[in-house]
């Protein structure tokens, strides 16, 4: 018998709830960044044009550091890459 996963985020254990949603959405957008930067045939200047920001910032997302990044940034940064940040929210 299949049983429901258990699954937590690590940002739920570190943060209080409303933090920690914001650490999520952050954290999905920042690899969904990571991911386009690893599939686009393009430099890291390049990418940087793309996205209206540094080449040191794109560095940054590749390297994953999420407290570089605020939501807002993200998400429009998501944007300018084609990716079509929506937002979804249970109830």
């Amino acid at each position: 018998m299949a049983t429901k996963s258990t699954a937590r985020s690590v940002f739920r254990d570190l943060y209080p709830k409303d933090q920690a949603a914001e650490m999520e959405m952050r954290s999905l957008l920042l690899m969904a960044l990571g991911r386009w930067l690893a599939n686009a045939e393009m430099t890291q200047t390049e990418a940087a044009k793309v996205l209206g920001i540094t080449q040191a910032r794109v560095s940054d997302i590749k390297r994953g550091k999420i407290s570089q990044f605020s939501l807002d940034l993200l998400v429009r940064l998501a944007s300018r890459a084609g990716l079509e940040p929506k937002l979804k929210l249970a109830a």
